[in-house]
Protein backbone atom coordinates (compact mmCIF):
# COMPACT_ATOMS: atom_id res chain seq x y z
CA UNK A 1 0.00 0.00 0.00
CA UNK A 2 1.46 3.32 -1.13
CA UNK A 3 1.62 5.74 1.86
CA UNK A 4 -0.76 8.83 1.89
CA UNK A 5 0.40 12.26 0.55
CA UNK A 6 1.82 14.55 2.78
CA UNK A 7 -0.12 18.01 3.72
CA UNK A 8 0.74 21.18 1.27
CA UNK A 9 -2.05 23.09 3.05
CA UNK A 10 -3.75 22.99 6.49
CA UNK A 11 -6.57 25.81 6.84
CA UNK A 12 -7.78 25.72 10.53
CA UNK A 13 -10.55 27.37 12.12
CA UNK A 14 -10.24 30.10 9.38
CA UNK A 15 -12.27 33.36 9.53
CA UNK A 16 -12.23 36.95 7.63
CA UNK A 17 -14.43 40.13 8.21
CA UNK A 18 -14.39 42.86 6.21
CA UNK A 19 -14.62 46.20 8.02
CA UNK A 20 -17.45 47.43 8.01
CA UNK A 21 -19.24 43.98 7.61
CA UNK A 22 -22.15 42.56 10.28
CA UNK A 23 -21.86 39.18 8.90
CA UNK A 24 -18.28 37.76 8.18
CA UNK A 25 -17.05 36.80 4.80
CA UNK A 26 -15.47 33.06 5.62
CA UNK A 27 -16.31 31.55 9.00
CA UNK A 28 -14.82 28.50 10.62
CA UNK A 29 -13.04 26.84 7.79
CA UNK A 30 -11.35 23.73 8.04
CA UNK A 31 -9.39 22.13 5.05
CA UNK A 32 -6.31 19.83 4.35
CA UNK A 33 -5.10 19.80 0.73
CA UNK A 34 -2.13 17.15 -0.38
CA UNK A 35 0.70 17.65 -2.11
CA UNK A 36 0.15 17.14 -5.42
CA UNK A 37 -4.11 17.31 -5.10
CA UNK A 38 -6.13 19.47 -7.19
CA UNK A 39 -8.66 20.62 -5.17
CA UNK A 40 -11.68 22.68 -6.80
CA UNK A 41 -14.08 25.39 -4.87
CA UNK A 42 -17.34 25.55 -5.89
CA UNK A 43 -20.30 27.96 -4.58
CA UNK A 44 -23.31 30.15 -5.42
CA UNK A 45 -22.00 33.93 -5.62
CA UNK A 46 -21.13 35.72 -2.14
CA UNK A 47 -19.82 32.29 -0.59
CA UNK A 48 -16.10 33.60 0.03
CA UNK A 49 -14.39 31.22 -2.56
CA UNK A 50 -11.97 33.90 -4.15
CA UNK A 51 -11.52 35.39 -0.57
CA UNK A 52 -10.53 32.23 0.74
CA UNK A 53 -8.09 32.10 -1.94
CA UNK A 54 -6.64 35.14 -1.51
CA UNK A 55 -5.86 34.23 2.28
CA UNK A 56 -3.93 30.82 0.88
CA UNK A 57 -2.07 33.26 -1.56
CA UNK A 58 -0.98 35.37 1.55
CA UNK A 59 -2.57 38.64 -0.34
CA UNK A 60 -5.32 39.17 2.30
CA UNK A 61 -4.81 38.26 6.40
CA UNK A 62 -7.13 36.48 8.04
CA UNK A 63 -9.42 37.67 10.97
CA UNK A 64 -9.24 34.33 13.06
CA UNK A 65 -7.70 30.90 12.38
CA UNK A 66 -4.75 30.58 10.29
CA UNK A 67 -3.48 29.04 6.78
CA UNK A 68 -0.09 26.91 6.72
CA UNK A 69 1.92 25.97 4.56
CA UNK A 70 3.88 22.69 5.48
CA UNK A 71 2.96 23.98 9.45
CA UNK A 72 4.63 26.89 8.54
CA UNK A 73 1.71 30.41 9.04
CA UNK A 74 1.05 32.04 5.72
CA UNK A 75 2.57 35.43 6.29
CA UNK A 76 1.80 36.94 3.23
CA UNK A 77 2.89 35.94 -1.00
CA UNK A 78 5.87 34.25 -1.37
CA UNK A 79 7.73 32.66 -4.01
CA UNK A 80 6.25 28.69 -3.44
CA UNK A 81 2.38 30.05 -4.36
CA UNK A 82 1.74 31.66 -7.67
CA UNK A 83 -2.03 32.93 -8.57
CA UNK A 84 -3.94 32.89 -12.18
CA UNK A 85 -6.60 35.47 -12.21
CA UNK A 86 -9.92 35.92 -14.38
CA UNK A 87 -8.42 39.23 -15.68
CA UNK A 88 -5.13 37.47 -17.47
CA UNK A 89 -2.77 40.42 -15.50
CA UNK A 90 -0.18 40.95 -18.18
CA UNK A 91 2.23 43.75 -18.26
CA UNK A 92 1.31 45.32 -22.01
CA UNK A 93 4.89 47.18 -22.19
CA UNK A 94 6.03 43.35 -22.25
CA UNK A 95 5.90 40.98 -24.73
CA UNK A 96 4.89 37.13 -24.55
CA UNK A 97 8.57 35.86 -24.30
CA UNK A 98 9.16 38.89 -21.54
CA UNK A 99 5.73 38.53 -19.51
CA UNK A 100 6.89 34.82 -19.09
CA UNK A 101 10.45 35.22 -17.67
CA UNK A 102 9.15 38.52 -15.81
CA UNK A 103 9.00 36.40 -12.60
CA UNK A 104 12.53 35.31 -13.00
CA UNK A 105 14.19 38.95 -13.31
CA UNK A 106 12.47 39.93 -9.65
CA UNK A 107 15.18 39.74 -6.78
CA UNK A 108 14.01 36.91 -5.19
CA UNK A 109 14.74 35.04 -7.79
CA UNK A 110 17.90 35.77 -9.40
CA UNK A 111 19.81 36.78 -6.13
CA UNK A 112 22.56 34.42 -5.63
CA UNK A 113 21.44 32.27 -9.14
CA UNK A 114 24.40 30.53 -11.06
CA UNK A 115 24.50 30.48 -14.24
CA UNK A 116 23.36 27.23 -14.71
CA UNK A 117 20.69 28.06 -12.77
CA UNK A 118 20.16 31.47 -15.25
CA UNK A 119 20.30 29.00 -18.59
CA UNK A 120 17.94 26.67 -17.33
CA UNK A 121 15.27 29.33 -16.56
CA UNK A 122 15.69 30.36 -19.94
CA UNK A 123 15.21 26.85 -21.37
CA UNK A 124 12.25 26.78 -19.00
CA UNK A 125 10.38 30.00 -20.68
CA UNK A 126 10.60 28.47 -24.70
CA UNK A 127 9.53 25.04 -23.11
CA UNK A 128 6.76 26.39 -21.35
CA UNK A 129 5.55 28.54 -24.20
CA UNK A 130 6.31 25.42 -26.86
CA UNK A 131 4.10 23.32 -24.69
CA UNK A 132 1.20 26.13 -24.45
CA UNK A 133 1.21 26.96 -28.24
CA UNK A 134 3.10 30.25 -27.50
CA UNK A 135 6.16 29.68 -29.48
CA UNK A 136 5.11 31.38 -32.66
CA UNK A 137 3.34 34.29 -30.91
CA UNK A 138 6.67 35.07 -28.45
CA UNK A 139 7.17 38.56 -29.45
CA UNK A 140 3.50 39.50 -29.39
CA UNK A 141 2.67 42.15 -26.92
CA UNK A 142 -1.00 40.76 -25.34
CA UNK A 143 -3.08 43.33 -27.54
CA UNK A 144 -1.97 41.26 -30.28
CA UNK A 145 -3.54 38.05 -28.65
CA UNK A 146 -7.16 36.43 -28.18
CA UNK A 147 -8.33 36.17 -24.53
CA UNK A 148 -7.01 32.03 -24.52
CA UNK A 149 -3.76 33.35 -25.99
CA UNK A 150 -3.37 35.81 -22.91
CA UNK A 151 -4.66 33.08 -20.73
CA UNK A 152 -2.33 30.59 -21.42
CA UNK A 153 0.72 33.18 -21.04
CA UNK A 154 -0.65 33.91 -17.71
CA UNK A 155 -0.85 30.81 -17.05
CA UNK A 156 2.90 30.20 -18.39
CA UNK A 157 4.16 32.61 -16.05
CA UNK A 158 2.90 31.53 -13.18
CA UNK A 159 4.72 28.27 -13.86
CA UNK A 160 7.72 29.93 -14.72
CA UNK A 161 9.26 29.93 -11.32
CA UNK A 162 8.12 26.15 -10.42
CA UNK A 163 5.21 27.09 -7.48
CA UNK A 164 4.62 24.29 -5.32
CA UNK A 165 1.12 25.51 -4.86
CA UNK A 166 -0.84 26.88 -8.03
CA UNK A 167 -3.88 28.91 -7.47
CA UNK A 168 -6.26 29.98 -10.03
CA UNK A 169 -9.42 32.09 -9.60
CA UNK A 170 -12.21 31.61 -12.03
CA UNK A 171 -9.06 31.60 -15.04
CA UNK A 172 -11.55 30.41 -18.07
CA UNK A 173 -14.43 32.15 -16.70
CA UNK A 174 -14.14 34.93 -19.57
CA UNK A 175 -13.56 32.04 -22.51
CA UNK A 176 -15.86 30.76 -24.86
CA UNK A 177 -17.04 27.42 -24.70
CA UNK A 178 -14.35 25.76 -27.22
CA UNK A 179 -11.67 27.41 -25.73
CA UNK A 180 -12.44 26.56 -22.37
CA UNK A 181 -12.31 23.05 -23.11
CA UNK A 182 -8.93 23.23 -25.07
CA UNK A 183 -8.07 25.41 -21.51
CA UNK A 184 -9.08 21.91 -20.12
CA UNK A 185 -7.07 19.46 -21.35
CA UNK A 186 -4.16 21.93 -21.27
CA UNK A 187 -4.29 22.12 -17.70
CA UNK A 188 -5.04 18.42 -17.13
CA UNK A 189 -1.79 17.98 -19.38
CA UNK A 190 -0.11 20.78 -17.05
CA UNK A 191 -0.81 19.46 -13.91
CA UNK A 192 0.59 15.44 -15.22
CA UNK A 193 3.59 16.99 -15.83
CA UNK A 194 4.30 19.29 -13.18
CA UNK A 195 2.72 18.24 -10.01
CA UNK A 196 1.93 21.27 -8.26
CA UNK A 197 -0.59 21.51 -5.90
CA UNK A 198 -3.65 23.33 -7.57
CA UNK A 199 -6.44 24.94 -5.94
CA UNK A 200 -9.25 26.10 -8.37
CA UNK A 201 -12.21 28.42 -8.17
CA UNK A 202 -14.87 28.14 -10.69
CA UNK A 203 -18.80 29.06 -10.45
CA UNK A 204 -18.85 25.81 -13.27
CA UNK A 205 -19.67 22.66 -11.77
CA UNK A 206 -18.71 20.64 -14.83
CA UNK A 207 -15.23 22.37 -14.70
CA UNK A 208 -14.97 21.91 -11.16
CA UNK A 209 -15.84 17.92 -11.92
CA UNK A 210 -13.91 17.37 -15.16
CA UNK A 211 -10.54 19.01 -13.60
CA UNK A 212 -9.92 17.85 -9.58
CA UNK A 213 -9.68 15.57 -7.48
CA UNK A 214 -11.82 16.94 -4.70
CA UNK A 215 -14.82 19.47 -5.06
CA UNK A 216 -15.46 21.38 -1.91
CA UNK A 217 -18.96 23.41 -2.23
CA UNK A 218 -18.77 26.83 -0.04
CA UNK A 219 -22.25 27.98 1.37
CA UNK A 220 -22.71 31.85 1.78
CA UNK A 221 -23.61 34.34 4.69
CA UNK A 222 -21.27 33.44 6.32
CA UNK A 223 -18.94 31.25 3.98
CA UNK A 224 -18.20 28.35 5.38
CA UNK A 225 -17.62 24.71 3.63
CA UNK A 226 -20.63 23.08 3.47
CA UNK A 227 -19.65 19.29 2.22
CA UNK A 228 -16.50 17.55 0.15
CA UNK A 229 -16.98 15.59 -2.41
CA UNK A 230 -13.52 13.35 -3.89
CA UNK A 231 -14.22 12.62 -7.10
CA UNK A 232 -14.71 9.22 -8.27
CA UNK A 233 -13.44 8.57 -12.00
CA UNK A 234 -9.86 8.37 -13.49
CA UNK A 235 -7.11 10.28 -12.33
CA UNK A 236 -6.95 13.65 -13.83
CA UNK A 237 -4.08 12.99 -16.24
CA UNK A 238 -6.48 10.42 -17.45
CA UNK A 239 -9.32 12.26 -18.01
CA UNK A 240 -10.58 13.03 -21.97
CA UNK A 241 -13.60 15.22 -23.02
CA UNK A 242 -15.76 12.30 -23.79
CA UNK A 243 -15.84 11.26 -20.05
CA UNK A 244 -18.20 14.43 -19.64
CA UNK A 245 -21.01 12.40 -20.91
CA UNK A 246 -20.61 9.25 -19.05
CA UNK A 247 -23.25 8.09 -16.65
CA UNK A 248 -20.81 8.42 -13.47
CA UNK A 249 -19.65 12.06 -14.45
CA UNK A 250 -23.38 13.73 -14.76
CA UNK A 251 -24.22 11.52 -11.17
CA UNK A 252 -21.39 13.34 -9.64
CA UNK A 253 -22.64 16.51 -11.38
CA UNK A 254 -25.66 16.48 -9.93
CA UNK A 255 -24.79 15.64 -6.72
CA UNK A 256 -22.74 18.89 -6.18
CA UNK A 257 -25.66 20.96 -8.34
CA UNK A 258 -27.85 19.87 -5.93
CA UNK A 259 -25.90 20.98 -2.73
CA UNK A 260 -25.11 24.32 -4.29
CA UNK A 261 -28.81 24.55 -4.83
CA UNK A 262 -29.36 23.77 -0.99
CA UNK A 263 -27.35 25.91 0.42
CA UNK A 264 -27.44 29.33 -1.89
CA UNK A 265 -31.25 29.69 -1.42
CA UNK A 266 -32.19 28.99 -5.16
CA UNK A 267 -34.80 26.41 -4.42
CA UNK A 268 -36.98 28.92 -1.61
CA UNK A 269 -37.11 31.29 -4.20
CA UNK A 270 -38.49 29.01 -6.86
CA UNK A 271 -40.97 27.96 -3.64
CA UNK A 272 -41.85 31.80 -3.76
CA UNK A 273 -42.37 32.20 -7.24
CA UNK A 274 -44.68 28.85 -7.92
CA UNK A 275 -46.52 30.53 -5.09
CA UNK A 276 -46.58 33.64 -6.73
CA UNK A 277 -47.92 32.37 -10.04
CA UNK A 278 -50.65 30.73 -8.13
CA UNK A 279 -51.95 34.05 -6.49
CA UNK A 280 -51.56 35.20 -10.09
CA UNK A 281 -53.35 32.64 -11.52
CA UNK A 282 -56.38 32.97 -8.54
CA UNK A 283 -56.84 36.88 -8.87
CA UNK A 284 -57.11 36.50 -13.58
CA UNK A 285 -59.70 37.58 -14.48
CA UNK A 286 -61.59 35.57 -17.56
CA UNK A 287 -62.26 38.09 -20.54
CA UNK A 288 -65.64 39.31 -20.59
CA UNK A 289 -67.36 40.24 -23.82
CA UNK A 290 -69.22 43.69 -23.73
CA UNK A 291 -72.51 43.99 -23.87
CA UNK A 292 -75.01 45.87 -26.08
CA UNK A 293 -75.68 48.08 -23.91
CA UNK A 294 -72.34 49.07 -23.09
CA UNK A 295 -70.32 51.70 -24.86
Amino acid sequence: MNPAPATCIRIERLGKTFRGQSTPTLQAIDLAVAEGEFVALVGASGCGKSTLLRLIAGLEAPSEGQVCLDDRPVQGPGCDRAVVFQDYSLYPWLNVLENVRFCRSLRAHTRDASESEVNSAVERAYALLELMGLDEVRTRYPNQLSGGMRQRVAIARALMAQPRVLLMDEPFGALDAQTREVMHELILRLFEIERSTIVFVTHDVEEAVYLADRVVVLAPQPGRIDSIHPVALPPPGARHPDLKLAADFLHQKKIVLDRIRATSGVQRDLDKLSRLAELSRRDRRPDTKPTAGNH
